[in-house]
């Protein structure tokens, strides 16, 4: 909707609207690493569970209470490789893996006199000491003679790449963006990855050997799945969520509108001072990646920040922490309402119309036909991504919009197996990381099964 009548807010959109040093201030590490002291008490404070629920909650099974009590007894480095045994990005999943909905949900002290240990933060002071020593635990097979090609270096497909690397096998990594690491370099917010830790980690699982990652390539423009199946004994598709959603409303595409995602790769890729920071912002969603947008702006020094949802907060798909995170932050939470329209003057963004929702008899979200605006200099879109399947020219067989694969990650063909957010499942680091090590020990067995054959 383009504004025709009185005179309305004036978008005020610039960079650099704090200071650089309030900047970095802000964006300090959200958790900082524990102390020698704090880690040697936090980790007394657990039971060393015999049939520990943290383990069960762990998608990729780490044995929790062992790592602990390494930690307790003073072998960071045997809780580290604990840790990275199972799950080769467990330094980034300390981070940022949704843990007070996991394992420390089910901690057996999580009671109404206590807290449950903090297994995150106990993970990322054994592996951040692992990292920070420059040890390498992992030892290379011999060269096996087998090929494998991994498309997408994100947290599935590195995780694949190097427990195939483990048992000798060369891969070959290739990706669309000029960065290694997906998710973990371009996705996550960045007070949750700081000190360039998600490069860190991609030299860190490439320092095993056997591993070659090849960026600016992109299948179906630049490599098509046909000639990796020609030229490899295997593939993975790590492919990721390549689209995002639309709202579907005139003036999408005028300034001030962003899909956050995309805002998140600058805040992640660019000067932090450098970045367009609005004083009114909107948010339109209510998972994790608003949450994300919505504190990142608000840190980068917008002036009222607005996160809108069509539902409940019981509803939303950002967790309590991350939304308790929020409002800690100045970020404000509206339910029950989605956006009418966006209005704008002479092609910028101006405000953003809002309609109050409501549930009908059957259950149903309905708009109530209740209208109010707020003045908006941007808007952010995080009301979802999705994987298009466009790319793969119906190659694979799909479950509804993802691609279709069996408990060993094997997709419709034979020697092609898929892992991570391109495949049905819940969109976390951590269970990206799972499907690429299942599909690897998959990959495996089939290559050797191939070789005696």
């Amino acid at each position: 909707m383009t504004d025709t009548g009185a005179k309305r807010h004036q978008p005020d959109i610039r960079a650099g609207r704090l200071p650089a040093d309030e900047i970095g201030h802000a964006y300090a590490d959200l958790h900082p690493r524990l102390t020698d002291m704090q880690a040697a008490t936090e980790s007394a404070r657990c039971l060393f569970c015999h049939d520990a629920p943290c383990v069960d909650a762990c998608p990729t099974g780490i044995d929790i209470p062992a790592f602990i009590r390494k930690i307790s007894t003073g072998n960071i480095k045997g809780a580290a490789i604990d840790i990275l045994s199972e799950n080769i990005m467990g330094g980034t999943c300390a981070n940022a893996c949704p843990v007070e909905e996991l394992c420390e949900q089910v901690c057996v002290m999580n009671t109404a006199e206590s807290k449950p240990v903090t297994i995150g933060r106990l993970q990322r002071y054994a592996t951040d000491d692992l990292f920070d020593r420059n040890i390498q635990p992992f030892q290379r097979a011999a060269d096996s003679g087998r090929k494998v090609a991994v498309v997408g270096a994100g947290p599935a497909g590195l995780a694949c790449a190097h427990r195939l690397a483990l048992y000798g096998h060369r891969i070959d990594v290739f990706d669309a963006r000029p960065k290694a690491g997906g998710l973990n370099e371009y996705g996550l917010a960045a007070y949750k990855m700081v000190d360039d830790r998600a490069a860190k980690e991609v030299r860190f699982i490439t320092a095993v050997g056997g591993i070659s990652i090849h960026n600016s390539k992109s299948l179906g423009s630049d490599i098509s799945l046909a000639e990796l199946r020609r030229d490899y004994d295997a593939v993975f598709l790590g492919l990721g969520h390549n689209a995002v959603n639309r709202l579907g409303l005139e003036n999408e595409e005028a300034s001030g509108v962003y899909n956050a995602v995309d805002y998140i790769v600058r805040i992640r890729q660019e000067a932090l001072d450098s970045l367009p920071v609005g004083r009114h912002v909107v948010v339109i969603g209510g998972g994790n990646t608003a949450i994300d947008i919505a504190v990142q702006i608000k840190k980068l020094g917008a002036e009222y920040v607005t996160l809108v949802y069509r539902r409940g907060e019981a509803q939303m798909g950002a967790t309590d922490y991350e939304q308790a995170l929020a409002q800690m932050n100045g970020v404000l939470i509206k339910t029950w309402a989605q956006p009418a329209a966006l209005v704008t003057a002479h092609g910028q963004l101006s405000a953003v119309r809002l309609e109050y929702t409501e549930l009908d008899a059957g259950g149903r979200l309905k708009g109530t036909g209740n209208i109010f605006e707020l003045p908006a200099d941007m808007l952010f879109k995080a009301i979802g991504q999705r994987f298009d399947a466009g790319l793969l020219n119906g190659e694979l067989a799909l479950d509804g919009s993802r691609i279709a694969v069996d408990e060993n990650r094997r997709t419709s063909l034979e020697d092609v197996y898929a892992g991570g957010d391109c495949v049905p499942g819940e969109d976390l680091t951590v269970v990206a990381v799972q499907d690429g090590k299942l599909a690897a020990e998959a990959i495996h067995r089939h290559l050797m099964e191939t070789a005696d054959g």
